[in-house]
């Protein structure tokens, strides 16, 4: 395991709503970040897919750990803006985002994500201005 996928699975054990829905940091790069959901049943809707306020949360924090990747200075990033497009329901056991910077910047990256089940359907898409937080000087 490469040292900054460990220290963002380290990192990510003292945000307790992460911790909570058990996701987990899959593989990262340069400006992206693939992570993973558990699907269980309290996280489903009325219809048993899966609630579109997990999926967000799940995009949102694939969105802030692609920005990290570019600034591993950082003490964190925070959501400025973010806009999602829900195309299909979320099920199986597990789902799967990819998010991908398209323009960084000092404090702000732009960033888009894909929510996806195992068998490779898209669930939603999602793109975000980021802030990122660096250390006080």
């Amino acid at each position: 395991m490469s040292d900054a996928l460990q220290y963002t699975r380290e990192y990510q054990k003292k945000i307790p709503f992460l911790s909570h829905l058990k996701i987990l940091t899959e593989d990262l790069g340069q400006g992206t970040a693939k992570l993973s959901l558990p699907v269980e049943p309290h996280l489903t809707n009325s219809m048993g897919t899966v609630h579109g306020g997990v999926i967000m949360s799940l995009l949102d924090i694939a969105l802030c750990t692609a920005a990290r990747t570019l600034h591993p200075g950082s003490i964190g990033a925070i959501t400025i803006d973010m806009s999602t497009s829900f195309i299909d329901g979320g099920s199986g056991t597990k789902l799967l985002a990819e998010a991908r910077v398209l323009k960084d910047g000092r404090t702000m990256s732009f960033v888009e994500a894909e929510a996806r089940n195992e068998d490779g359907s898209l669930v939603a898409k999602a793109i975000a201005t980021v802030r990122v937080r660096q250390k006080e000087k």
